[in-house]
């Protein structure tokens, strides 16, 4: 039996597929498979479209298939393809929350005066390991890699920053200024 597209249901659908089969930004396998309908809508059968695309006559009967069943949208990929997300948004979430939590070793100002840490075995700063077994310590199945890329994701810096800081020290100034003297100065002319 032969197989052919089903026929344009209107001028702006033979458009669209002329327009994609044509176009130079679009994705190549739609491109493909919109010069396919329109092979089919010309004329050719299913061996000759694979041969002139290069490709298999399974192929082509795949999407002319689709295409009779589903229209236009018959063409886009199905979703779904590929791997499953192995920590849910949900969880990626609660890693995210995590790192904006007070680390349990930081220490911290009691209201009398002194310092204590919650947990003084706990990291004082968020480090990798340390948040993926925080994580863990949550339930969350995670490791030092899978959070890092979390962190990226979402723009989060776990480096310590570090700045210019001023003293309250009264000879800091003094102390401050200059070079060491093993340090040669550049000179201020040009040559």
């Amino acid at each position: 039996m032969v197989l052919w597209a089903r026929p344009e249901r209107d001028e702006d659908e033979r458009a669209v597929v002329r327009r994609l089969s044509r176009a130079r930004k679009a994705p190549r396998d739609a491109v493909m498979r919109a010069r396919m309908i329109e092979l089919s809508w010309s004329g050719l059968r299913v061996p000759a479209i694979a041969v002139e695309l290069d490709c298999s006559q399974k192929t082509v009967r795949c999407w002319l298939h689709r295409f009779n069943r589903s229209g236009l949208q018959g063409l886009d990929d199905l979703g779904g393809q590929g791997r499953r997300r192995r920590i849910s948004e949900q969880e990626r979430s609660r890693i995210i929350s995590l790192v904006k939590t007070v680390p349990p070793g930081r220490l911290r100002w009691e209201p009398v005066g002194e310092l204590w840490a919650f947990d003084e075995s706990g990291p004082a700063e968020w480090t990798l390991d340390s948040l993926a077994a925080a994580a863990r310590a949550e339930g969350i199945e995670v490791g030092r890699s899978q959070v890092r890329r979390i962190l990226l994701a979402e723009g989060v810096r776990w480096r310590r920053t570090r700045s210019w800081m001023r003293s309250k020290d009264p000879d800091f100034v003094p102390k401050g200024q200059g070079s060491s003297a093993s340090t040669p100065t550049r000179p201020t002319t040009r040559r």
